[in-house]
C-alpha cells in the first residue's frame, strides 16, 4: 500500500468513512473534484511521465510480453488522453439520485428506484496505469471510495497517480482516504476477507483469476467471461466503413482487452468484402487466419505464418 503505519483493514475503515462523505456531496462539488484531479495530473506530467518510463525499463529488462509493455506504457498522448476524459466525465449529468422507476403498486404504496452510491469499490486490474486515472475518477463521479490494486509492474506509475490524486483532493471537499492504493500480491487476500467495508470487488484481467477472486470471498464480486471481441458485418453495411471499422479496431490500440479477434461476414457480401479487407489488413501487416471455406473467396490472399504479429480470425 502507498506508505502508512495503518493496517489494511484501518484503511478500509478509512475508505468507507470516506466514502458515506463523497456519497452526500453534490454534482458541482464531485465534478470540481475531477477537475482538480484533472489540473494536478496536468501540472505534474513529467513526474507522472519518469515513473511509468522505469516501470517499463524494467518490464522490458524483465524480458516481459510486448503486449503487456504496450498496456503498461504511459505515453504524453495516452496521459493527455486520459485527462481529457477526466473532464469529460465531469461534464456529464448527475449519475446520483435518478428516480428509474416510480410505479404506485396500490392506493398509498409506491414503488421507487433511485440510484445511490454503492459504497466502497474494491478494484483489481492490470498493469494499465490509464485504467487507475479511469476508475478513480468514474468512482468519484458516482460517489463511491475506491481500494485500487494494479498490476505489480506498473507500480510505480501507480504510486505517483495516486499521490498527485491525493494531493487534488486535499483541496476539495472530497476526502483523499477515499482513494486508496494496494502494492502487494498479499494484500489482495486481505482485501477479499474485509467484507465488512467494501461493497463491491471488481476484478479485471483472465476467466481464470475472476474465477478466483470469486471463490475466495463473499465480497459480491462483479466478474466477466473470456470476452473474446467479435465485429459482424450485415449485408446492409457500408464496405468502406466497415474495412476502415475492421482496420481501426484491429491496429488502433492492439494490446488493449477489447481489441477486434474475429470477425464475422454476412454470406451475402463475403464475396465482395472479403478481399477487400483481406488486403487492407494485410497492408496495415496484420496476419490473418480464414476458416477453410472461405479461402476461394478471397482473390487476394497469401499463406500465412505465425509471425507473432497481431491476428485476426475471419
Amino acid at each position: 500500500m502507498v506508505t502508512t503505519s495503518l493496517s489494511l483493514p484501518e484503511i478500509a475503515r478509512e475508505t468507507r468513512q470516506a466514502s458515506r462523505q463523497l456519497a452526500i456531496l453534490t454534482n458541482e462539488e464531485r465534478n470540481e473534484a475531477l477537475e482538480a484531479i484533472a489540473e494536478a495530473l496536468t501540472a505534474n506530467a513529467d513526474k507522472i511521465l519518469a515513473a511509468n518510463i522505469a516501470d517499463v525499463q524494467t518490464a522490458k529488462a524483465m524480458e516481459l510480453s510486448p503486449a503487456l509493455c504496450a498496456r503498461l506504457e504511459l505515453s504524453p498522448g495516452k496521459l493527455k488522453t486520459a485527462i481529457a476524459g477526466v473532464r469529460d466525465l465531469a461534464k456529464l449529468a448527475d449519475p446520483l439520485a435518478t428516480i428509474q422507476i416510480n410505479r404506485q403498486l396500490d392506493q398509498g404504496l409506491i414503488l421507487r428506484r433511485i440510484t445511490c452510491p454503492l459504497g466502497v469499490l474494491g478494484v483489481i486490474f492490470e498493469a494499465r496505469p490509464d485504467a487507475l486515472i479511469q476508475i478513480t475518477s468514474l468512482a468519484i463521479k458516482s460517489g463511491n471510495g475506491v481500494i485500487l490494486k494494479g498490476g505489480k509492474e506498473a507500480l510505480r506509475s501507480c504510486q505517483a497517480l495516486v499521490t498527485i490524486i491525493h494531493q487534488a483532493l486535499s483541496q476539495t471537499k472530497v476526502n483523499s482516504a477515499a482513494v486508496q492504493l494496494l502494492t502487494t500480491r498479499e494484500e489482495i487476500q486481505e482485501l477479499l476477507k474485509l467484507d465488512q467495508y467494501i461493497d463491491l470487488i471488481i476484478p479485471r484481467g483472465s476467466n481464470e483469476f475472476v474465477r478466483y477472486i470469486q471463490n475466495n470471498t463473499r465480497i459480491p464480486v462483479l466478474g466477466h467471461a473470456d470476452g473474446i471481441c467479435h465485429l459482424y458485418i450485415d449485408k446492409e453495411a457500408d464496405l468502406s466503413k466497415a474495412i476502415r471499422i475492421t482496420v481501426d479496431g484491429k491496429t488502433q490500440y492492439p494490446a488493449a482487452c477489447n481489441t477486434i479477434e474475429t470477425l464475422l461476414v454476412h454470406q451475402d457480401i463475403a464475396r465482395q468484402f472479403l478481399p477487400a479487407v483481406a488486403q487492407a489488413l494485410e497492408e496495415k501487416r496484420l496476419n490473418y487466419w480464414e476458416m477453410k471455406q472461405l479461402v476461394r473467396l478471397l482473390t487476394y490472399h497469401r499463406p500465412q505464418k505465425k509471425t507473432g504479429k497481431p491476428n485476426i480470425v475471419i
